[in-house]
């Protein structure tokens, strides 16, 4: 591990945290978003909604862009997608502005959590790999925790009507810092071979520390030379149906799990449990930090326990964890073991699906369609979270339990998929994981 490769990694997770802080800063401003612009439950799951929209497009897109332009200049569009949305939405004089710049927003997360895993994992060494993409998902969990935190500091400086304001256009900052520091990385290895352009993509493997850059290019060479002087592959050609449908469930079963639901409204959800605003924002703040501590407990045995691992242990303690919340939303009783029952749904949230998804999707697919499948993988994780988040304040104004007994069920599902039809790829090169899955 040299300085070349830790900066080029936390430069591309960088990415993860504007997506982490663009994705839960509404959190704290659902309240006054619903005074200001009169929002029913419908308006205010909209407004939630419209930013995924966004995110579903941005993911479906990127990795065609990022096959064409490299990984690197694709995220640099996506840190100006960042600026804009945070500029629109901190001076949204309207309804409608601020859903446009919502949209924008989600455009540069869907970009970002299909452009930055599939860069580093690019970059990465096959030992280092699981940790290193998941400095994505630490970035996210930092990200979550910072939007929670700068919420909860700006509702105590009783700003009034201008708090929503604060609280979006704090996000201006770190994108704009994110688009100047994508300045000083590297284009990625592989996908310079995939332009033919193989000195340079030597010059990058020994710039990050290969033990043995002549043969691992060649490696690289092999394992994508169906493609050269050739038409791109299409993804759905009967080949990769093992990779796509493990993309595809472990991107549903993510949001199934309602990880999303409870950070967008997890002020909301305190509130209808009895806790005061300034309360719930700091609950708020609580959560979003056993998450990042949970995330790290989750890097730290990736690459020892395995991915399949962790997906079957979490999937266990969220089923449990959400069947108490929905017993306490059934019961109206114990409404002191909200906060402990969230903080343990979050703590298996973390070490499992939170930790794996963004590493599984990035390893399952070959070089030559791994943009597109990380771009499927994403977009399925992302329609699924536009449709809970649009769904969750109807389902809940209707029944506060009921979002919580379909979460829960959809954990159990989970384990035993996971169980029957996913591989381990912990320890794995990119290249030897094609061959167990059957592809050549």
């Amino acid at each position: 591990m040299n300085r070349y490769l830790l900066k080029a990694t936390i430069v591309g997770a960088l990415g993860g945290l504007l997506f982490g802080f663009d994705t839960a800063v509404i959190a704290g401003t659902t309240q006054q978003l619903s005074d200001v612009f009169h929002l029913t439950p419908f308006s205010l799951g909209l407004t939630v909604f419209i930013g995924l929209v966004g995110t579903v497009v941005g993911a479906m897109g990127s990795g065609v862009l990022g096959q064409k332009i490299g990984g690197r200049d694709a995220l640099r569009i996506m840190a100006i997608l960042y600026t804009i949305s945070a500029i629109g939405c901190a001076f949204a004089w309207s309804w409608d502005v601020l859903m446009v710049a919502r949209f924008v927003g989600g455009l540069g997360i869907g970009g970002s959590s299909v452009l930055g895993p599939v860069y580093i994992a690019e970059l990465a060494p096959a030992k280092y790999r699981g940790r290193m993409v998941g400095m994505f998902q630490i970035n996210i969990v930092i990200g979550i925790l910072l939007a929670y935190l700068s919420n909860y500091i700006i509702t105590t400086r009783n700003l009034g009507p201008l708090q929503w304001r604060w609280e979006f256009g704090v996000a201006i900052i770190p994108s704009i810092l994110f688009l100047i520091m994508l300045y000083g990385i590297p284009r990625s290895s592989r996908w310079l071979v995939t332009t033919n352009q193989t000195d340079e993509a030597r010059e990058v493997l020994e710039m990050m520390g290969s033990p043995n850059s002549k043969a691992e290019l060649q490696e690289i060479i092999d394992s994508i030379h169906l493609e050269r002087g050739a038409k791109q592959e299409p993804l759905f050609n009967g080949r990769y149906n093992k990779p796509i449908f493990l993309a595809i469930s472990v991107g549903l079963f993510n949001q199934l799990s309602g990880i999303n639901a409870i950070l967008y409204y997890s002020n909301y959800i305190f509130a209808s449990a009895g806790f005061s605003s300034n309360s719930a924002a700091l609950q708020t703040v609580g959560v979003g930090l056993v998450n990042l501590l949970a995330t790290f407990l989750g890097m730290s045995l990736i690459d020892k326990l395995g991915r399949k691992t962790l997906l079957l242990i979490g999937a266990i303690g969220m089923t449990v964890a959400l069947s108490g919340v929905a017993a306490i939303f059934y019961t109206h009783a114990h409404q002191g073991l909200l906060v402990w029952l969230l903080v343990l749904f979050i703590i298996f949230f973390a070490i499992s699906q939170g930790s794996v998804i963004w590493v599984y999707i990035a390893e399952v697919f070959p070089s030559r369609v791994r943009s597109k499948g990380q771009s499927l993988g994403s977009s399925s994780h992302w329609i699924m979270n536009a449709l809970i988040a649009g769904a969750f304040p109807l389902v809940a104004a209707r029944s506060q339990a009921a979002p919580f007994v379909f979460f829960a069920a959809m954990m159990l599902l989970q384990f035993f998929i996971v169980l029957t039809a996913y591989p381990e790829t912990k320890g794995s090169t990119l290249e030897a994981i094609q061959t167990n899955l059957g592809i050549h």
